[in-house]
């Protein structure tokens, strides 16, 4: 046991001067401490589930350490990574994110914004609502908007639950039909902007719109006219 312990002795005592020396040299190195905005991942999202809450995209995190291992350190080099496998729908709270860091045992984080961060998961459904066309101006004076027609008639919305109950409709960009006098046909864009939801089949509609005369307004006093002159051949 000796024998081997001394064996190649030399060598193994220059390598032990030479970790002595560089262990000094990083302890004894001066310090500095160095802001990052390192990107949080979300990883491993349930099936069936989805993000339904604001996550921030990065974690503010200062970290301090020796010179050296500082200024080797890239920000791509580090992130933070949040693993949602396996939990079910609800708000989860994901703390201590400095523990998810991967730097170097020597370095420390000293500051870290925030510190937490909540992730709200929500059941993905669909849900089946009437397209509404949407007019902007008027047509011209003694025409109206007579039948109006949008196909498809329906779209499906996808996305988190919460939000799908209270969408009723989805309403298309504005059609213009200022001072119309004919029928048309156009396509115009559907306008949803859901937070947690999108458009899952279609993006626009073809509305067709017939402009036809308006009635004659009924001239004022005719009514008590005729009531009269029916009064008078009574009597």
């Amino acid at each position: 046991m000796f024998e081997k312990l001394t064996e190649n002795w030399i060598l193994k005592l220059i390598s032990l001067t030479f970790a002595i020396i560089l262990w000094f040299f990083v302890m004894g190195e001066r310090k500095l401490e160095i802001g990052f905005q390192v990107p949080l991942e979300l990883e491993n999202v349930p099936s069936g589930l989805m993000v339904a809450n604001e996550v921030p995209s990065t974690i503010d995190v200062r970290i301090s350490g020796p010179r050296t291992l500082l200024m080797n350190l890239q920000p791509n080099d580090i992130s933070i990574a949040v693993d949602l496998e396996g939990l079910p729908p609800g708000t989860t709270t994901f703390r201590r994110l400095e523990e998810r860091l991967n730097i170097p045992t020597a370095l420390k984080v000293t500051r870290l914004f925030p510190s937490f961060v909540d992730v709200k998961l929500e059941r993905v459904k669909q849900k089946t609502v009437p397209i509404k066309p949407v007019f902007s101006g008027a047509p011209a004076e003694g025409y109206r908007i007579g039948d109006v027609q949008v196909t498809p008639r329906l779209v499906t919305v996808e996305g988190a639950e919460s939000e799908l109950g209270d969408i009723a409709e989805v309403p298309t960009d504005p059609v213009n039909i200022e001072g119309s006098r004919e029928d048309f046909t156009l396509t115009a864009s559907l306008n949803y902007q859901g937070k947690y939801s999108a458009l899952k089949n279609h993006q626009a509609a073809e509305v067709r719109v017939t402009i036809e005369p308006a009635p004659a307004p009924e001239m004022p006093g005719n009514e008590e006219t005729m009531s009269g002159t029916e009064k008078r051949k009574q009597s």
